[in-house]
């Protein structure tokens, strides 16, 4: 059902739509703007996922927030009372369309592969390591989950998408100015370590960083807003 919910209004739709553009605008980019031995598979397709990355926070906020915007929250709570199961099931259909933009970034990357061989242009690897799809496909799942967390926490689409964009950038900013917070910001920074992520080779010191950074800015925040959403009166 939350899967259909992704589909069912315009401005969802326009949404997915835009995403997946997002993937295929990067092809040209980097066919013209990168050297030809650095355009293998592999680069093709997490350069697929940067705009993707960008906007699946977006498609998080949507899901949960449109249940209280457009006012069909006590329809959703009436046919399901247990409100965790209504917000794993949006956690599960996020991390669905996640999975499913990564798919599509690995045609799209292929594709421009081939259209970068065909031009002359490309003369990097046809591979494609397993491990950069695994580490994408988290990435995909951890930015479409702080998307839902964000929209948990204000339970309004502008309000949250404004500050999702704005808090984490507002930290960076401060990490790299105010000399006593780079030292925190290494491991409370989530912009700097989930960026990573895009590396195949993650070492376990890049794990740690991105686990704590997740627990402040994921897992804390979406856990009490949890509790507030089960306990929330629904108007």
């Amino acid at each position: 059902m939350e899967l259909r919910k992704a589909v069912d209004t315009r401005a969802g739709r326009w949404l997915l739509a835009v995403i997946a553009l997002s993937a295929v605008a990067m092809m040209p980019v980097i066919l013209y703007a990168a050297p030809g031995g650095e355009q293998s598979l592999g680069q093709l397709f997490a350069a697929s996922q940067i705009g993707v990355s960008l906007l699946l926070p977006v498609l998080g906020i949507m899901s949960v927030t449109s249940e209280w915007s457009q006012r069909t929250a006590l329809a959703t709570f009436t046919l399901v009372p247990e409100r965790e199961r209504v917000l794993t099931a949006k956690l599960l259909a996020g991390a669905c369309l996640a999975a499913l933009f990564v798919a599509a970034g690995i045609t799209v990357g292929f594709l421009g592969r081939v259209a970068g061989a065909a031009l002359g242009r490309s003369s990097g690897s046809w591979s494609l390591p397993l491990p950069l799809v695994g580490t994408m496909l988290l990435f995909a799942v951890v930015m479409v989950t702080l998307g839902t967390a964000f929209g948990m926490l204000f339970m309004n689409p502008p309000l949250a998408i404004v500050l999702y964009f704005l808090l984490p950038t507002l930290w960076t900013t401060l990490g790299e100015m105010v000399p006593g917070l780079r030292g925190p910001a290494r491991w409370l920074d989530a912009n700097r370590t989930l960026d990573t992520l895009t590396d195949p080779g993650v070492t376990a010191a890049e794990w740690a960083r991105i686990g704590t950074s997740l627990a402040v800015w994921l897992l804390v925040p979406l856990a009490a807003e949890t509790v507030r959403l089960v306990r929330r009166e629904v108007r």
